[in-house]
């Protein structure tokens, strides 16, 4: 297969066209070279671009995609990143080490006694959705709702995803009047949390506009807890599936840091960053690309290029030169970053320190995927120890 290939539709009834891209770098040029490629359409003036593929996408007051930091480049981009970057710096994740372990801990502590669990009910879900709403300063008590709210979500973002039942925007819509009333609430009592630090800004004008801070909170609450959370999910599948990888990471643990990178290059849970388009003519891997040409990156093919690793369908957790783009690159690149690798190191050294002997409860084949076009994650994990 060639590094950029034509996908079988059009954009927007004429002839631009949507190209498929395959190996890393590619997808880096891409993810970095604004000035030739946008998230943004009505940057190049194809607001109908932006309507069909992009706020169509993710249509719903939840997300605000015309709002969100996530599709819009500069200047806008940098006004959005750098109001939040503070709080997702690796110095400031490190500070959160001992409470994300005390999580850990809790989590572990309430099914250590029976032998059994669902890991992702019970372990891969609640450690980042409670780390990531002590940080904003969502109540507990909602918390397992966020949860519901989220998989509709997933449902709904991404590129010609189907199921936008009734019931799913139901969900979405509830989470997006529940970050109203999150607001509303905050700004009422101001706590020592993140949105209240936002809503502050907000409030000094011209930095931070109402729809701006409704779309970062929701993006928050989402991409703080989803990504990491199908990634401690998958993972712990993958090193089920693989038993040499398991035994050699349980008989060294210092190795789990090395372990989360591969799990992310090897079968990580985002399928594809957000789609770019082109903002000039251009060439790229020898093929003619159009302004407003749409371009998907394909993540697990591109952490899988032969041409930057050795043997890239084996997961090899002790791998030395490990270059992927599971985060993601450029000015896009994941803000979250840093508190995934910290919460993905704690996770698996936690899980597998305490639980050595964990292993499956129910055949391989049973196990079930929620997949969207952009995103993936188990639906339950049943494990015994």
């Amino acid at each position: 297969m060639g590094a950029v290939v034509p996908l079988p539709f059009s954009l927007g009834g004429d002839d631009r066209l949507a190209w498929m891209v395959t190996r890393i770098e590619e997808a880096v040029r891409i993810l970095k070279d604004h000035a030739h490629f946008t998230v943004d359409p009505r940057s190049i003036g194809a607001e109908e671009l932006f309507r069909q593929n992009v706020a169509d996408a993710s249509d719903t007051p939840a997300f605000f995609a015309s709002s969100s930091m996530v599709f819009v480049d500069e200047p806008d981009h940098r006004r959005l990143r750098g109001l939040v970057s503070k709080a997702f710096t690796p110095r400031y994740m490190e500070g959160l080490r001992p409470r994300v372990q005390q999580i850990a801990d809790e989590l572990l502590d309430r099914v250590a006694d029976q032998g059994h669990m669902d890991l992702v009910k019970d372990y891969a879900f609640p450690l980042p959705i409670n780390v990531i709403s002590e940080m904003l300063g969502v109540p507990e008590k909602d918390r397992p709702q966020i949860r519901v709210w989220s998989q509709a979500l997933v449902t709904v973002t991404g590129m010609g995803v189907a199921g936008r039942d009734e019931r799913t925007m139901v969900h979405v819509q509830a989470f997006a009047s529940y970050a109203l009333q999150l607001v509303a609430e905050k700004r009422l009592h101001p706590a020592d949390d993140l949105i209240s630090q936002l809503i502050a800004i907000e409030e000094e004008g011209d930095r931070l506009s109402e729809a701006e801070l409704l779309s970062m909170i929701t993006l928050l609450i989402f991409a703080g807890h989803e990504t990491t959370s199908n990634l401690i999910g998958i993972g712990s599948l993958m090193l089920l599936d693989h038993p040499d990888q398991l035994e050699k990471l349980k008989a060294d643990l210092r190795l789990v840091p090395s372990a989360v990178e591969e799990l992310l290059r090897f079968n990580g849970p985002v399928t594809m960053p957000v789609p770019r388009f082109a903002r000039e003519e251009t060439e790229l891997a020898g093929q003619h690309i159009k302004q407003g040409d749409l371009l998907i990156i394909a993540l697990i093919s591109a952490n899988r290029d032969e041409t930057q690793c050795t043997q890239p369908d084996e997961m090899d957790i002790a791998r030395t030169l490990n270059r992927h783009i599971a985060f993601g690159q450029g000015i896009h690149a994941c803000l979250g970053a840093p508190l995934a690798r910290l919460e993905g190191d704690i996770a698996f050294t936690t899980l597998l320190g305490r639980l050595p002997n964990l292993r499956l409860s129910v055949p391989r084949e049973s196990i079930t995927w929620r997949v969207s076009s952009n995103l993936r994650g188990l639906t339950a994990l049943p494990v015994a120890f």
